[in-house]
């Protein structure tokens, strides 16, 4: 018969073997024991099992009266190990993913519910067995066993019950002194990666603070302040150069404020006078030729109770500041072609690469409306004031090219990683990004090397990896034209910043420029976008902005 045990003596040296002495005498097994010292008492829970039949659990009360510092006995139900065990199974099985643990020899320790599961098997009864009657593609949890950390390796599982696609992660399980005792894997099913993917890109607006990355003390700084403004109705101007994360603040900013409405983000760079109007304050049906005979209401209006985020205000035409000026002073807005005013509830928040305040002293800007907009300033650091943020945004790109696209980069070498801190970063964030983005798709393994880091001065349109080309291949003619006036229109939105200063600057109008970025895919100061086109055999793939 077993018993479970709790005993507590005065703490002294030799006690255990002194219970394991007197149970052993007395016709005792001692199944498990534990010990827990506190303060100046000793606590010792066993479970004995009685091999002879001598001794009831009444007789057990005396048996420990001839050890020295006795003070009390109790029989309880549960040992506080199998607690432990208990919670640590429901923790386990309660799980997503699927966990399997080993031990240095290979053998099943543990196996939660979902584990079980896919390989179609009764944990209590694997556990115990050699990880290898599992039949798994690939045992790369043995790799651990000598040191070997796994990343997210891709599996595939053939079943009885179909195919079973997951990211395998393994890390090696050590005790107290560092040596390794085990190793745990833990497996992601694919399917869920992709849902959870799915609902993080349909969910955009719902930036949070915690999505923007950074260590920096300067970046901290300015996401503390952010999120104690969020929640006011004041209004907000985000400075901070090219591809910093003006709009990402934005998005934030609007989701913590709580409010109910949508947040809409403009351009105001990338849109004509009389277009930019009709689309932040709307028109009356026969306000102007072309347009909706019932009208339309404009963003201001559809962001009701919401956000509008203005990018690139400084951009913006003067007589639609006036505009704008009249909106913030009075909170409503007059459609095109009306006389009466409609009431508005939406807060306005701006941003902007220039200096308004030079602006304003070279009239360029009206003054008025500076301090109308300037109401809370957040400056946002440039990447190179933050480099030390590299490492873990490097991280996270590859993280999400992961889930995007499934392309696996476990590391970079130190070569790789010291060219992207020693560059100065003009393009900042958004320009990391792309260069991180085309190393991926340059390495043919799963480490990037100094080769792959490839800057925008780095590209040229005959750039042998650039173009992806066999050597000796040069493509149609066609094809190779049409590279060198994308690469043409992407250098001089980069240099003039709007698509209505690059058009004058190629001496073309503003519509044909806006038809060559989309033909060609690129997209002013927006999220990177990665397109090919097949030309007669030639591969062009670009990431153009």
């Amino acid at each position: 018969m077993n018993y479970k045990l709790r005993l507590c003596f005065k703490d002294r040296m030799g006690i255990v073997a002194d219970i394991s002495t007197i149970l052993a005498s007395s016709g005792f097994n001692i199944v498990s024991m534990d010990v827990d010292r506190s303060k100046d008492e000793t606590h010792v829970y066993t479970e004995i099992e009685n091999i002879e039949l001598l001794i009831d659990q009444h007789g057990l009360f005396h048996i420990f009266d001839a050890i020295e510092n006795f003070i009390e006995i109790q029989f309880i139900d549960t040992l506080p190990q199998e607690e432990k065990a208990n919670r640590f199974k429901v923790v386990l099985d309660n799980m997503s993913d699927g966990v399997i643990s080993i031990d240095r020899d290979g053998t099943i320790t543990t196996m939660n519910k979902v584990a079980a599961e896919v390989f179609m098997c009764n944990s209590e009864n694997i556990v115990g067995q050699s990880i290898k009657c599992l039949n798994l593609p690939q045992y790369e949890i043995l790799k651990c066993l000598r040191g070997d950390k796994i990343d997210n390796i891709k599996q595939n599982l053939i079943t009885a019950n179909g195919r079973y696609q997951y990211l395998s992660t393994c890390k090696p399980i050590r005790d107290s002194s560092g040596r390794i005792i085990g190793a745990v894997e833990i497996a992601k099913e694919m399917q869920e990666i992709k849902k959870l993917a799915r609902s993080i890109s349909l969910e955009m607006d719902a930036i949070s603070f915690s999505d923007i990355i950074g260590e920096n003390q300067a970046i901290k700084e300015a996401i503390a302040f952010a999120q104690k403004i969020a929640p006011t109705d004041i209004t907000v101007s985000i400075y901070g150069p090219s591809g910093t994360g003006k709009e990402l603040f934005a998005k934030a900013i609007h989701t913590a404020s709580n409010r109910k409405g949508l947040y809409i983000p403009v351009n105001c760079a990338a849109l004509p006078e009389q277009l930019l109007e009709s689309e932040l304050f709307g028109y009356v049906g026969g306000a102007f030729t072309g347009g909706r005979k019932e009208g339309r209401a404009g963003l201001f209006e559809a962001a009701m109770d919401g956000t509008v985020f203005l990018d690139e205000i400084a951009e913006m035409p003067l007589g639609s500041q006036a505009k704008l000026l009249r909106l913030i002073q009075e909170m409503a807005v007059r459609r095109i072609g009306d006389s009466k005013e409609i009431p508005i509830n939406t807060r306005l928040i701006t941003a902007t690469n220039k200096n308004l305040d030079q602006l304003v002293r070279q009239n360029k800007f009206r003054e008025d409306l500076y301090y109308r907009i300037n109401v809370i300033p957040i400056h946002i650091p440039t990447l190179k004031e933050r480099k030390e943020d590299i490492p873990i945004l490097l991280e996270h790109f590859l993280f999400e090219l992961l889930i995007r696209l499934g392309k696996k980069i476990s590391s970079i070498t130190p070569l790789a990683l010291q060219k992207l801190i020693s560059y100065d970063w003009p393009g900042n964030v958004r320009e990391l990004k792309n260069v991180v983005e085309r190393a991926a798709f340059f390495s043919n393994d799963t480490v990037i090397d100094v080769d792959a880091i490839l800057f925008s001065h780095e590209l040229t349109p005959y750039h042998g990896n650039y173009l992806n080309l066999h050597e000796g291949e040069l493509g149609s003619l066609k094809c190779q034209v049409s590279e060198f006036e994308k690469k043409i229109v992407f250098e001089a939105l980069q240099k003039r910043k709007t698509v209505r200063k690059a058009a004058a600057a190629l001496k073309i109008s503003h519509p044909a420029l806006l038809k060559k970025m989309q033909k060609y895919d690129i997209k002013l100061d927006r999220t990177v976008t990665t397109g090919s086109q097949m030309c007669q055999g030639a591969n062009i793939q670009g990431n153009n902005k």
